[in-house]
């Protein structure tokens, strides 16, 4: 179910899991559910962000993304590793962000067993970003020009200034994209339940 609202150029929409997208991995290893992207319907070679969750069920390739930055929050499962250019990057901690470059070419092993990962992915030189990791009390979120808000684990409210609060349930997301040269307003999180996370991706555009 979809719902939007508009304000001074600012738009909110409510996303359920049926609203996805489920399509292959850019290497067809796997597959990936795609939460939303800007432009709307870009691809893999035209997008400026792109926020989905990837199901890695065995050790294989990483996708490259030339010129893309990436940010990974492992979701559910006993982590992964990542080896090939650079350090070696972990994620072993549920909802804790790890950056890295998507040029590099790296190898995924899977620490034990298939794992659920949220994956935000901007284009360097278009957009920066970054992921917000909510729970307990909740609190602002930096400024941006688009949010996509997911609640990641229970319940979760969403407050953009001017506008009525939005409950998310849980799996559900909140984008809010400003019109060309107009930051959203600004946006606060609050999870509804002791144990709830949300997980916001901030995007400003270069």
């Amino acid at each position: 179910m979809r719902a939007t609202q508009c304000l001074h150029m600012t738009t909110q929409c409510v996303l359920s899991p049926a609203d996805y997208r489920r399509m292959p991995w850019k290497n067809g290893g796997g597959h990936t559910t795609e939460i939303a992207t800007f432009p709307a319907g870009s691809d893999f070679a035209s997008f400026v962000w792109r926020v989905s969750i990837a199901e890695v069920l065995q050790d294989g390739p990483f996708s490259p993304f030339a010129g893309v930055d990436r940010t990974l929050v492992l979701l559910a499962g006993g982590g992964m590793r990542l080896t090939g250019e650079g350090a070696p990057i972990e994620l072993r901690t549920a909802f804790a962000p790890i950056d890295f470059s998507g040029d590099a070419s790296l190898q995924c092993s899977l620490l034990a067993g298939p794992v659920r990962d949220f994956n935000l992915m901007v284009r360097r030189g278009a957009a920066r970003g970054i992921i917000v990791v909510c729970r307990d009390r909740g609190g602002p979120v930096p400024p941006a020009d688009a949010y996509v808000c997911h609640a990641a684990a229970g319940a979760a409210e969403c407050a953009v200034d001017g506008l009525p609060p939005i409950a998310l349930a849980p799996s559900h997301t909140l984008v809010v994209t400003s019109g060309t040269g107009t930051a959203a307003p600004a946006l606060r999180l609050h999870p509804l339940a002791a144990g709830s996370v949300a997980l916001v991706a901030a995007i400003r555009f270069r």
